[in-house]
């Protein structure tokens, strides 16, 4: 008789390294993508919608995969899910033209579906004042952005973009194969198959959700679309050629992967609404300095002659803000998933599909609308004024309907009295 105990460890190490293939592959078309443009000459945009495609699929499955998972349990959906993308993987290397790569693309997404079956499976095997951490080390498989940014540099080099679906498909099966050995149903005391579909479509009325999502949107959606672009920008940016830039570019990915278990942690200790708060106010400064573009100035004096002067953000700066804000969004991710476990427990899964949806469509949108100012205004920096204003809008909604309240409450009590009426 296997204990309880084990169950969950065996559970979250299978689950987890499941997610980073899955997200891995996710994410492919941020690397193999710039081979491909060089090779069939594209612009800016269609490069965005290429590395995008998979993106919206797997987003948009988020939601059914979740009301499944939540219905039949998460193992078989989980595991289904990680097949279906071994054959078009595969096949992605015998793509010759732009629609048969949007067309395998679209399909590949589906591994991103992942995301809502294996944190609402995960947590169903741990009590509420566990599920933070316990979620946050899942979501920790978003470092499989950075193995991509590793790994598939190095195959494109050697062997050529062609070789890398060959790898990823034989990865992925592998994958399945471990992940069926080493997990199990869910407890019994996990709630799966209770819910009706007209109850679990109801959530999508309640305004809580849509707060949620929009601020998964920033701390998730914007992750995904960085990952995607960043080994462009440095390359645009900074003249950097692509191994170098896609290895700068895991400063970000890795550790913002990787903290999403610290992140889940500071949930837990601190609460959802506090991490996430702090988590939007540091990305928020940093964005602000990313956005400003390289500009000259000359300051003219009465005799005619002139003083100039030059402002940018050098790599080195850049790539420090890039650090923090990549940290900022992995705590902040957790943080999110905390909000939804303490105010759903019964619905994670479906909550869960919603909320990644809606942080997958972020990440789907954000690298079109990238490539598309990058092309109207020709000014690389756009790409943070973007994430610039999107993050403030998170701020404003947050403060509307969480803060003000909280500082509210805090002048009527003082801090004292409201401290030990949260305990209460």
């Amino acid at each position: 008789m296997v204990s309880d105990r084990r169950k969950q460890l065996s559970v979250l190490t299978a689950n987890t390294g499941a997610f980073t293939i899955c997200f891995a592959i996710w994410v492919v078309f941020g690397v193999i993508g710039n081979p491909i443009a060089d090779e069939m000459g594209l612009n800016e945009t269609q490069f965005g919608i290429l590395t995008a495609i998979p993106i919206l699929t797997g987003s948009l499955i988020r939601l059914p995969l979740g009301m499944l998972a939540d219905r039949i349990g998460g193992r078989p959906v989980f595991a289904a899910t990680m097949l279906a993308t071994v054959i078009p993987m595969y096949l992605l290397q015998f793509a010759t033209a732009y629609w048969q790569l949007l067309v395998l693309g679209a399909l590949i997404g589906v591994a991103g579906g992942s995301f809502s079956v294996g944190i609402a499976y995960t947590a169903r095997f741990f009590p509420r004042e566990q599920q933070g951490f316990a979620m946050g080390i899942f979501g920790a498989g978003n470092a499989g952005a950075a193995l991509t940014k590793y790994v598939a540099p190095t195959i494109v080099v050697i062997w050529g973009w062609q070789a890398v679906p060959s790898v990823y498909a034989l990865a992925m099966l592998v994958t399945v194969v471990l992940f069926w050995i080493f997990t199990y149903p869910e407890p019994e005391r996990a709630q799966v198959g209770q819910a009706t579909f007209g109850e679990q479509l109801s959530l999508l009325r309640d305004p809580k959700v849509w707060k949620y999502c929009q601020y998964y949107s920033v701390v998730f959606g914007g992750y995904v679309a960085l990952s995607l672009y960043l080994t462009r920008y440095y390359i645009m940016e900074y003249g950097i050629g692509l191994q170098l830039a896609a290895l700068i570019a895991t400063i970000f990915v890795l550790p913002s992967g990787v903290v999403r278990a610290f992140g889940g942690w500071l949930s837990d200790r601190f609460g959802a609404h506090t991490v996430t708060w702090w988590c939007m106010w540091s990305s928020f400064v940093c964005l602000f300095v990313m956005s400003y573009p390289y500009t000259e100035y000359a300051v003219y004096q009465r005799d005619g002659t002139a003083v100039t002067f030059s402002f940018g953000v050098n790599v080195w700066l850049f790539t420090a803000l890039l650090f923090v804000v990549g940290i900022a969004w992995g705590v902040g991710k957790a943080s999110v998933f905390k909000y939804i476990s303490d105010d759903y427990d019964r619905n994670i899964g479906v909550v869960s599909g919603i909320v990644g949806l809606a942080g997958g469509l972020g990440g789907f949108l954000l690298p079109i609308m990238f490539g598309a100012l990058v092309d109207v205004t020709g000014v690389s920096s756009t790409v943070f004024m973007l994430l610039f204003g999107v993050t403030g809008v998170s701020l404003i909604w947050m403060w509307w309907t969480e803060r003000r309240a909280i500082v509210i409450q805090r002048a009527q009590l003082g801090d004292a009295d409201y401290l030990a009426d949260r305990t209460l």
